[in-house]
Parts: structure tokens; C-alpha cells; sequence
């Protein structure tokens, strides 16, 4: 088992659980493994989350539809329904929102089946990740949100490396800062492969699984 140890906030729910190690995802080698399971499938939590990150839009942004990538269905949910409390300063007081997920097919690209499509064309929609590191999948699901005619109107992530994405704000709670020393390399170019240090784990947004 992985060592663990956990960055902590000022409030109990919102926190990061991280484990330091040599780590392969789909898109890159880091060596920091940064674990939200808890925030994404625990109420409190989501709730917590949901919170923090819903500063960001609720006096000037209008939000449709959220796009929920790496299983962030339950944050979304949170996030919909701070959005739409009665409030003097929020924008989409009492307006219904959509809390959707991607469907992935070959490549990496996302598309939306004919039910979801009108949850999306003509909307303003907010994209919600788990973590955004290298963007790939952020990028695609922003391609899919433009191609089935809807807005971007922003990406938001529990833990991100970017302040920015195609042009797009990433708004985030933790960032490599609360790390002090995180790294991210693309896979043949990656110092602890190059010094021949084996990978201890593949991760992706379901978790990690030992090697």
C-alpha cells in the first residue's frame, strides 16, 4: 500500500488525500498521485466542494447544463443545486440546470446521444473535472460542447496544474502549490523511467491499481 498523507483546509470536508511515487496516467508520468474519491462519492463532502468552487460563477456567470467528467456527477449535483438557491447574488436563481455526463468513444473524443444533445445546444456549460493536469480531457469535452453547438463557459476541478484551457478560465480548489514539488512528464520523457525507477501504480480518475 501506498503511503498516504492528507493536505487539510480550514474546513474539515475540503481537503486532498495524495500520495508521493512514480505514477503512469494515459497522458503522462507525475509523481504525485492526488486521490478525491472521497470528495466525489461521500455527500459531505461533494457538498463541501461544491461550495468552494461555486463562488466562481454564482454572481456572473449563467449555468445551463454542468458537464460532469471523471465521475464528478455527485459535485455537479451539489453544485446545480447552490447554483439555483434563492439568493440576491445569484444568477441562476430558481432556473433549472442539467448535471450530464460524457459518453467517451474511440480516440478520446466525446459525443452526446440524440436525448442528451438538446442539453446542450443553445446552452451555457460549465465543465466539471476531478482534476485537470495536461487538459486532454477537459479539451474534449469542450471540442464536443462547441461541435453539438453549446457555450463553454469555464472549467472547474477540485485539483488543477492550469489556470487556463483553449482560452477558457480553469477554476480550481488545490493546485501544485499546495505540493511544493509536483511534477508531471510526458512518457518518454520522464526522469524516473530514464533512471530506470519502475512505476508504482497506474492511476486515472477511478483510482490507482499497484504494480
Amino acid at each position: 500500500m501506498l503511503k498516504e498523507y492528507k493536505i487539510a483546509t480550514k474546513n474539515r470536508h475540503v481537503f486532498l488525500r495524495v500520495r508521493k511515487g512514480h505514477f503512469a496516467t494515459m497522458h503522462s508520468h507525475t509523481n504525485y498521485f492526488v486521490d478525491v474519491t472521497i470528495q466525489k462519492m461521500r455527500l459531505s463532502e461533494s457538498k463541501a466542494v461544491a461550495r468552494e468552487l461555486v463562488s466562481y460563477y454564482r454572481a456572473h456567470t449563467i449555468v445551463d447544463t454542468i458537464l460532469c467528467i471523471d465521475g464528478m456527477e455527485v459535485v455537479g449535483t451539489c453544485i446545480a443545486d447552490e447554483l439555483t438557491q434563492d439568493n440576491y447574488i445569484n444568477m441562476n436563481a430558481h432556473q433549472t440546470i442539467y448535471v450530464i455526463s460524457p459518453e467517451f468513444i474511440s480516440g478520446g473524443q466525446i459525443m452526446f446521444r440524440d436525448n442528451l444533445v438538446p442539453m446542450v445546444s443553445g446552452k451555457n456549460v460549465l465543465v466539471l473535472a476531478a482534476s485537470v493536469t495536461t487538459g486532454k480531457s477537459a479539451m474534449a469535452a469542450m471540442d464536443a460542447i462547441n461541435y453539438y453547438g453549446g457555450t463553454v463557459v469555464g472549467v472547474a476541478a477540485i485539483f488543477a496544474t492550469v489556470d487556463e484551457c483553449e482560452g477558457y478560465p480553469v477554476n480550481s480548489i488545490f493546485d501544485p502549490n499546495d505540493l511544493g514539488d509536483y511534477q508531471s512528464y510526458k512518457p518518454n520523457h520522464c526522469p524516473f523511467c530514464e533512471k530506470g525507477e519502475k512505476i508504482e501504480a497506474l492511476v486515472n480518475s477511478f483510482g490507482y491499481s499497484a504494480l
